[in-house]
Parts: structure tokens; C-alpha cells; sequence
């Protein structure tokens, strides 16, 4: 005779979960699941859009290309390109000031003699269709220059040279018979865009970018799709999904916004404010108009989940079969 076997209990099966239990786990999940997904949305889109918006040379340019019809750019671009000449102007003064010249040699040009004229100058040229070509191969000399000087690990500055635009105002203003044009010297001015320490951070950051843009958006969308397959209710699942891609994409719109004002403030000189803002803005461009498609889709989806839901409902009610207000009575007095 084996013990207990009257007690039934080596017999017994493990008890199963109650379902009621095995939801709420299921719920937890998801909504964990969900959560992270959202989370990693405007994180995704802003990753993507350094990676595969600012990064791209072709994209970069199409994205700048309308600026140079902009007054705001043309007058900074006037402003910092005479600022270079005259600079050179002055250099030349000091220098031949300092060594004897020969009666032969020809005397250079006062300062305050050429300024009026390059300073007209250059802003004519920003609005004629040479600047527009010269603007495109500038711009895309300055971020083939950031981006090498980003990826190819070297501590170095980058510069622009502003010699092939000053050739062109000073031929232009030579074909004017604009006096003293042809003492403007054309040599290698070189303006600053970042110095070695800031591409030393920005290459830490455009690093972890570069990863990020193409396996955040992955996880984003797999982990939305887990979440919404573990719900027990899949259409809240696809709600919750939808609304917090719009709250995501209304986080990155903010954000944009902010980096804007930040990005403002920080610059030196209030004047060149206005160009900053539009280049800004045009660079952005791309950026702002996913956010506005996070909001609008997500909206959409979670508002389309509701209506389909009212709509299910109308139609339980609609096939309920009513009771036959006669017969109630009847049934009564029996």
C-alpha cells in the first residue's frame, strides 16, 4: 500500500494562473513594451536626420541652395566677406608702410578709398546668379570640409577660403571701372568654422549618431510591434502606440524650437541673428516636418481605433435581440 494515496495529493496537477492574472501581466508588458518604443521616437528621428539629412552632401546642399536669396544671409555674407578684404587692405597698408618702397612701385590704396566701393560691391554681387553658384560651392567646400575633418580623426580646424569669392567681386568691380579695384589683393583668406576642440566633441557625438540613426528607429518599431502582439487588447495597444507617437513627435517640435532659441542667443554679433535663424530653419526643415507626421499619423491612428471602436459597439447593440413589450404582461399573470 503506497502512503497517502487516499490524500490525493501526489496526484495533484499544478495550478494554473488565473486569467484574470495572466491579463494583467500581459497588459504590464505591453504597456512596458509601448513606453520604451515612444520613448525612442523623437530620439530615432533626431538620430536619423543627423545621420542621413546632414550628413548627405546632396541633401545638405538642396537644403541651402534657396538661402542665397535670402537679404538676412546675402547681408551677412556681404558683411563677412568685406570685413575679410578690408582686413587684407590694412595688412597691405601696414606691410608697405614698414618696408621703402621705390619710386616706381605703385602706391596702394587708402582704406577708406576702397571700402565704400568693395562694401557696394560685394552686396551687389550676393544678388546676382554668380553668387548663387558661388554660394552651392562654398557650401559644399564647408561640409565636405566638417564632414571629413569629422570622420577622418585628425585635431584639426576647419576653415573656408574666401579667395575664389573675392576674385569674383574684384573682376566684377574691375569690369565696372570701379577706381583702385584692381589693388584689392585676391590671397587665401581663411575664415574659421570650428576650432579643433569643437570638432573633437562634435566627432564623440556624430559617432554615437551614426549609429543610432539606423538601429533606435529598428527598436522603436520592434519594440511597438511586440507591445502591441503581447496586449490582451490589441486595439488600446494600437492606441497607446499612436498616442505616444504624436507625444513624441510634439516633444521633438519643442525640442526644435528650443535648440532654435539656444542656438540664437549663443551667437556673438545680434546683427547676424536673422541669418542664422533662416539657415537654422532651412537645415531643420526636414526634422519639423517628421514631427508634424508623428502628430498628425498618430492622432489619426488612435482616433480611427476610437471611431471603430464606437462603431463595433452600435453594432452589439443594434443585433441584441429586444423583448416584445406585449408579452411581458402575459407572462406575468401566468
Amino acid at each position: 500500500m503506497r502512503p497517502y494515496a487516499g490524500t490525493g495529493l501526489a496526484s495533484t496537477p499544478p495550478c494554473p494562473l488565473p486569467e484574470r492574472v495572466l491579463t494583467r501581466l500581459r497588459n504590464a508588458l505591453s504597456a512596458a513594451l509601448i513606453a520604451l518604443s515612444c520613448l525612442l521616437v523623437p530620439f530615432g528621428a533626431l538620430a536619423a536626420w543627423v545621420t542621413y539629412g546632414l550628413a548627405d552632401t546632396g541633401r545638405y546642399i538642396t537644403a541651402m541652395a534657396p538661402l542665397a536669396a535670402d537679404p538676412a544671409v546675402q547681408g551677412a555674407v556681404a558683411d563677412t566677406v568685406g570685413a575679410g578684404i578690408m582686413r587684407e587692405i590694412d595688412h597691405r597698408m601696414k606691410a608697405s608702410a614698414a618696408s621703402p618702397t621705390s619710386p616706381e612701385s605703385p602706391e596702394p590704396p587708402e582704406p577708406d578709398t576702397v571700402r565704400p566701393f568693395a562694401q557696394d560691391a560685394v552686396r551687389s554681387f550676393t544678388r546676382t546668379e554668380a553668387f548663387r553658384t558661388a554660394w552651392e560651392a562654398g557650401n559644399r567646400v564647408v561640409h565636405d570640409a566638417v564632414l571629413s575633418a569629422l570622420q577622418d580623426g585628425r585635431e584639426r580646424a576647419v576653415t573656408v577660403d574666401l579667395a575664389p569669392v573675392t576674385a569674383q567681386i574684384k573682376r566684377q568691380l574691375t569690369d565696372s571701372h570701379v577706381p583702385l579695384a584692381h589693388h584689392i589683393p585676391v590671397e587665401h583668406t581663411e575664415v574659421a568654422l570650428l576650432p579643433a576642440h569643437e570638432v573633437h566633441r562634435l566627432r564623440k557625438g556624430y559617432e554615437v549618431l551614426e549609429v543610432a540613426g539606423f538601429w533606435l528607429p529598428v527598436a522603436a518599431a520592434v519594440l511597438a510591434s511586440a507591445g502591441i502582439a503581447v496586449a490582451a487588447c490589441r486595439r488600446r495597444a494600437v492606441t497607446a502606440t499612436a498616442l505616444g507617437s504624436a507625444l513624441g513627435g510634439a516633444f521633438l517640435l519643442l525640442a526644435v524650437a528650443i535648440g532654435r532659441r539656444l542656438t540664437l542667443a549663443d551667437l556673438p554679433d545680434p546683427a547676424h541673428r536673422p541669418a542664422a535663424g533662416a539657415i537654422y530653419d532651412a537645415l531643420t526643415a526636414t526634422l519639423r516636418n517628421v514631427s508634424w507626421l508623428l502628430i498628425v499619423l498618430g492622432l489619426t491612428v488612435a482616433l480611427t481605433c476610437r471611431l471603430a471602436h464606437l462603431l463595433a459597439q452600435h453594432r452589439r447593440v443594434c443585433a441584441t435581440p429586444t423583448a416584445d413589450p406585449a408579452r411581458e404582461p402575459n407572462r406575468a399573470r401566468a
